[in-house]
Parts: C-alpha cells; structure tokens; sequence
C-alpha cells in the first residue's frame, strides 16, 4: 500500500472511530456498535504503526524517531502537495 493510500485508509478509520464514539455516547449498551468500534480502533492502530515504520511520525510525541529526526522530513502535513486531491481539482 503505498504512503497516500495509507494516510486515505488511516483518515476513512479514524473518522469512523469518532463516529462511532459519539454514537456510543448516547447508546451505550448497543453490543454491536462496541465490537465495531473496538475492532476499527485496533485497525486503525496497526495500520497507524505500520505506517509509522514505513514512513515516519505521524505525530510529534507519539512515537519514537529514527536517525535522523524523521519530524522535518518533507512534505509536511499541512502542505497542498500532501493533502488528498479531490477528483477534477485543476490547482
């Protein structure tokens, strides 16, 4: 899977982890919601370290860095560049 792929997989599970958190908030004894949810946060975990040993931090403080300091490797993650795409977008 390559680094883009990664970080859109990485996004879709973290968004469906706080999804389902704030379902569970006002439905806490819905089972099925509960293994969904823990089994979406295991996922995202791996795929999170996973991601971290092929590419670097993803987040300063989380983790540990390889020599050299991974955290200024290029791009960051707030440049146009490293953000998704959208389909059709001419920028």
């Amino acid at each position: 899977m390559s680094r883009d792929e990664m970080l859109k997989k990485l996004t879709a599970l973290d968004f469906y982890a706080v999804d389902l958190h704030l379902y569970l908030n006002t439905h806490p004894n819905d089972k099925d919601a509960i293994m969904k949810y823990n089994a979406v946060v295991k996922e995202a975990n791996a795929l999170r370290q996973a991601y971290q040993e092929q590419y670097g931090m993803l987040m300063a403080g989380s983790t540990t860095s390889k020599y050299p300091w991974q955290w200024i490797e290029n791009p960051w993650p707030w440049q146009y560049k490293f953000n998704f795409e959208l389909a059709g977008d001419d920028r």
